[in-house]
């Protein structure tokens, strides 16, 4: 071999040596994809940086699986790549919980206990449709504690492939959410206020075992003002953020001044209030609907919204379900029902992107009004709603033929003219009190007249706040055991709920948007010949012609 060979033979030698080397020095993935999608947000990588202990993940997508929970499979696969190469800490296997090698009496055990449930689904193969039993979800480990992942979102009138994509539109934020949950401690305390006739325990029992794995949650009565309202104001602002859900009893001036005081001193405060009452009149049957004073609306006015005593109507809205027959000949129907608006947000608030529509239940309108504080509508009716004043008198049984009668020939747009009109709005900034330049009810120190910036949320409808009850046991908020639906209440107040806490790390994952491209099975069965024909010939066509040629250029060589 000459001299010069064996020098480029060394030098390539050397070059892949070096080559190799440096690419164990210097570790870097390039992310090509057009949305970015798999690359971790900065919310997702703080929470995983100071992991410096295993995270073991189980995840239930395993064995014979749809086309689109496969394409769900790979893309959590691809992420949890992504997670476990910034943190070589973060492991993760798939297993097949319906796996001959499994034990199933354990793993249904397990699954029962974190809540876990299989989702039906039919897998076409051949030819042939089969129903299958699915497990959408994840079992995430860290040290001594163990929580469930859910891969799967629920989202109402969805196809399959609707529902996936949606899915993988949230696994980041799933997974992130989930590694927080496991790895940073409480820091923020929750006061969820009493004695005001607000909402029994039993119906926010599902929001509020949410709230704890984020949050300290305490209860706060204001009964103390009375007595001693320095002491009170104190015992509230070591609260980071007060629920007020569904009050009935009107507040008296020292609880409003006491919760004045609290704002001005940057405490956030989520109110879910109804300025309407609905009364069953035992004589007709029927349900009048009529104002109701909380002693709120200069609360409300000073800060810049004003709660009107009136109700919504909203073509786009969730059905009621209604029984007909007797006996054991009873069957249940659905049947709209437009005093129920259904609101879903155009705008790109972290609140309130990619979440499901959000299940309201005689609500009423929201005005803003002009001052220095900022106000964003975070949810609003349909532009086609009508706005019903009070008192106003609720007939079933005229009310479902009207509402079959507008659903079935459109409604009149000369009734239904109120526009997009707001359920819910946050508002944000520096605060006025309501009690600047008047008459305090009694003295305090260090009294504000402006507030430090701080964050509210107006709900005009406390039942959004409500899970419903199945045998006295509370079902998931935004689950309505009549019709079979989920809706997005709970996305929505844990979101406002972070958000008013300046917790919005998790949820501005949410604004990410994927671009998921599913075949069109319509054309993929028109197709499906044409296809398999261009796969089947092109290869041997490409075959032919290459072998054609090459026995043409041997000759052509040869005959030289």
């Amino acid at each position: 071999m000459s001299k010069q060979k064996i020098t480029i033979l060394l030098g390539t030698l050397i070059g892949i040596i070096l080559v190799n080397w440096l690419s164990g020095m210097i570790y870097k993935r390039f992310d090509l994809t057009q949305d970015q999608r798999y690359t971790l947000s900065e919310a997702a990588t703080t929470i995983i940086d100071g992991v410096d202990s295993p995270i073991s993940i189980d995840i239930f997508l395993d064995g014979r699986l749809p086309s689109e929970f496969k394409r769900l499979r790979v893309e959590t696969q691809q992420l949890l790549e992504e997670f476990s190469a910034y943190n070589s800490n973060v492991r993760y296997q798939f297993v097949n919980p319906l796996d001959e090698g499994v034990d199933r009496n354990a793993m249904q055990q397990i699954m029962m206990q974190f809540g876990i449930k299989g989702a039906n689904v039919q897998i076409q193969e051949n030819g042939k449709t089969t129903n299958e039993v699915v497990y959408p979800w994840a079992l995430a480990y860290y040290n001594d504690k163990t929580i469930a992942i859910p891969l799967l979102k629920n989202q109402l009138g969805a196809t399959s492939e609707e529902r996936i994509n949606g899915s993988i539109q949230n696994l980041e934020y799933a997974f992130a959410d989930g590694f927080s949950k496991l790895t940073l401690p409480k820091r923020r305390k929750v006061a969820v206020l009493k004695g005001n006739q607000e909402l029994p325990d039993r119906y926010l029992a599902d929001f509020i075992t949410t709230l704890r794995e984020y949050y300290f949650i305490g209860q706060f009565t204001l009964d103390s003002v009375a007595v001693s309202p320095q002491r009170t104001l104190q015992s509230l602002n070591d609260y980071d953020l007060v629920i007020a859900a569904q009050p009935q009893e009107t507040f008296s001036e020292e609880e409003k001044y006491v919760l004045d005081q609290y704002t001005m001193n940057g405490g956030a405060s989520l109110w879910l209030v109804d300025p309407t009452f609905q009364q069953l009149d035992t004589i007709s049957g029927n349900t009048f609907t009529v104002p109701q004073d909380l002693g709120l609306n200069d609360f409300f006015f000073k800060y810049g919204v004003r709660v009107n005593p009136d109700l919504v109507k909203d073509i786009y809205a969730a059905p009621i379900t209604l029984a007909s027959g007797e006996g054991n000949e009873s069957q249940y129907q659905p049947y709209p029902w437009l005093y129920h608006p259904l609101s879903a947000s155009a705008n790109n608030h972290p609140i309130t992107t990619n979440i499901e529509a959000v299940k309201f239940e005689y609500a009423s309108s929201i005005d803003t009004l002009p001052n220095l504080v900022k106000k964003t509508v975070l949810l609003s009716t349909s532009p086609i709603s009508k706005i019903v004043g009070l008192p106003a008198e609720i007939d079933i049984d005229k009310e479902i033929p009207k509402n079959l009668k507008i659903v079935n020939e459109g409604p009149n747009p000369e009734e239904f003219n109120a526009g997009e009109v707001p359920l819910a709005v946050l508002l944000e900034g520096e605060f006025p009190s309501i009690y600047a330049n008047r008459i305090k009810p009694f003295a305090l120190q260090n009294a504000m007249e402006k507030s430090v910036p701080t964050k509210m949320v107006v709900i005009s409808d406390g039942d959004v706040i409500r899970n419903q009850l199945d045998r006295g046991r509370p079902l998931e908020l935004g689950f309505d055991k009549w019709t079979n639906s989920f809706y997005g209440n709970k996305e929505f107040l844990l979101n406002t709920v972070n958000y008013l806490l300046d917790d919005s790390g998790l949820i501005n994952i949410r604004t990410k948007q994927i671009a998921i491209p599913f075949l069109d099975p319509q054309k993929t069965a028109q197709k499906r010949t044409q296809w398999q024909l261009v796969n089947l010939l092109l290869p041997l066509g490409l075959l032919g012609i290459f072998g054609i040629f090459f026995q043409w250029y041997r000759r052509r060589k040869y005959r030289r």
